[in-house]
């Protein structure tokens, strides 16, 4: 394992935690909503901190959980108005033009502009998860998301999960994550919502399903977690998911 993990920053991800075989990684594509002064989205800038622009509450999450032995994160540090991580790299919606009602003025890109936004963050930041599970090798990874319980472009729709569970084909961890979450007691737990994993999974698609690596992802209700008080509380929840997990996979 090399050394440069420590204290990691980059423009497209940093790294929380320290890094052991056979643990846990957490994977965080929609943590920040950061834009570099030089990109310039062309929106009012109460958007740049909403939903649309990151998963509020998750990142958090995500620190504090990697603050646990075996326990290791990869967050984005850009804005999923700039590239959204969970998407592939060819869909139309890697870079979005408009969002939940919101035009994104400055995402109309050229082929090149588009492939430079693509090298600059989202290929860095796949290639280091990959890089991170073959290196630890972990029992589990973790997707961590965050939604939003009402949008602006359809105010009627309904989302009165505490917490959803995602996944595409490979079900094994999910299907426990169902279970020990139910266990808890006082949670609303989706099962494949608000978003399925059959089709919203890209970056589990093709960092886990595509090589076997047992994973789970993870939507938690943004307005339950958007103070340190249901931070802590969601965080020590998907520990002890995570470790129940751990033991019935070993």
């Amino acid at each position: 394992m090399d050394a440069d993990w420590e204290n990691a920053m980059t423009q497209s991800f940093e790294i929380s935690g320290v890094p052991s075989e056979g643990g846990v990684l957490i994977v965080v594509d929609h943590a920040s909503c950061n834009v570099p002064d030089d990109i310039d989205l062309a929106i009012s800038p109460e958007y740049r901190d909403d939903h649309i622009a990151y998963d509020p509450g998750i990142a958090p999450i995500a620190r504090r959980m990697s603050e646990k032995s075996g326990y290791l994160a990869i967050l984005s540090t850009a804005s999923r108005l700039i590239v959204d991580l969970n998407r592939y790299p060819d869909e139309e919606a890697v870079i979005v033009a408009s969002s939940d009602g919101v035009e994104i003025p400055g995402n109309y890109l050229s082929a090149e502009q588009k492939q430079a936004r693509l090298d600059r963050f989202y290929h860095p930041y796949h290639e280091r998860v990959g890089q991170l599970i073959a290196d630890l090798k972990p029992v589990l990874v973790a997707s961590l998301h965050s939604f939003s319980p009402t949008l602006r472009s359809n105010p009627g729709l309904k989302r009165p999960w505490d917490i959803g569970i995602m996944y595409n084909d490979h079900d094994i961890a999910p299907r426990l994550a169902l279970q020990f979450l139910d266990e808890e007691g006082g949670l609303t737990v989706g099962d494949q919502q608000p978003y399925s994993g059959k089709d919203l999974n890209a970056t589990m698609n093709r960092q886990c399903e595509a090589i076997g690596q047992p994973y789970f992802g993870v939507e938690v209700r943004q307005d339950l977690i958007r103070d340190e008080t249901g931070q802590a509380r969601f965080a020590d929840i998907l520990l002890r998911t995570c470790d129940k997990i751990r033991t019935a996979l070993a």
